[in-house]
């Protein structure tokens, strides 16, 4: 099954259907031809392969008044060694150049660096002259968003920059270039953007940009104040579940009752506030600090 990861890369590149055009020519240096509308197609290749195997993103480039394709890019994100691919990325090309006519590249797409190389790898089909070289692009040509202004035109290869970069040096100013562009994303891309570069920085990095978001620092803007009222939200809920849980061994220790290890975790795990009221009825009658636990029968 895919991963968060995964899926969230995926979804990269189909809510900027340019970018595949964009890392294809600007960080590996392939040329694409120059078109005027990139639209992601169906990426459904049952006539040729199973229903559970089809390409993750596919990208037609079309010209002219009567949108030709000019050429198709095949995107598939690779975070793991998957010794099915080399059989399935050829047919994924091949079935995509029937369909739509026109040139089509395989692009790979991966945060590591030791996965870039193995996808790398020609794959040889068996056929003479028919060898089909993966172009990839690992974190080294993913570029280094540190600016701003490029990060409000592209985030989504900001987001790739957290993703690629977030743990080296540049993770502060990676983070903050995307802070600046946040606000003009509408909520959903936002909010799902925002965690994942969030989750790809360095702790550091981490720590100075969520006190920048409830300083306010510079981006006092709606993204700002909604994240700072959710965490506050967030630190309001788990102040209470910690007061009911402490409340719970209160009464259990003041009624003399010995409360074993796993007992006292369960309870200060807990997140279900209905649980924790009920245990703290319980905690006043019961004569064994273990019939408090779920398994008998509370």
């Amino acid at each position: 099954m895919p991963s968060a990861t995964h899926e969230a890369l995926v979804e990269l590149f189909k809510n900027r259907p340019t970018l595949a055009a964009e890392m294809l020519h600007d960080a590996l240096g392939h040329p694409v031809p120059t078109f005027t509308e990139a639209r992601v197609v169906s990426s459904d290749l049952t006539e040729v392969v199973p229903s559970d195997r089809r390409a993750d993103v596919i990208v037609v480039l079309l010209v002219g008044e009567q949108q030709q394709p000019a050429m198709a890019l095949v995107v598939e994100v690779q975070l793991g060694v998957d010794p099915d691919k080399p059989y399935a990325w050829p047919v994924y090309v091949t079935q995509t150049r029937a369909r739509h006519r026109c040139p089509t590249r395989l692009l790979v797409v991966t945060i590591d660096a030791a996965i870039a190389r193995w996808c790398a790898r020609p794959i040889e089909t068996g056929h003479p002259g028919l060898t089909l070289t993966p172009l990839v692009l690992g974190p080294e040509g993913v570029p280094v968003v540190t600016n701003a202004e490029q990060a409000k035109a592209a985030p989504e290869v900001a987001v790739l920059s957290a993703m690629a970069h977030g743990q080296g040096e540049a993770a502060e100013a990676i983070g903050a270039a995307f802070l600046a562009a946040a606000a003009g994303l509408d909520e959903e891309r936002r909010t799902m953007y925002w965690d994942l570069v969030l989750s790809s920085l360095n702790a550091a990095a981490r720590r100075t940009l969520e006190a920048m978001m409830k300083s306010g620092y510079e981006f006092q803007s709606e993204f700002a104040r909604s994240y700072v009222a959710k965490g506050v939200e967030k630190g309001r809920q788990a102040g209470i579940l910690e007061a009911k849980a402490q409340d719970v061994l209160a009464v259990l220790e003041a009624r003399g009752l010995e409360v074993p290890a796993d007992v006292k975790e369960r309870v200060l795990a807990s997140t279900d506030l209905a649980e924790l009221d009920r245990w703290i009825r319980r905690a006043a009658v019961i004569s064994d600090a273990r019939e408090l636990l779920p398994t008998t029968g509370s």
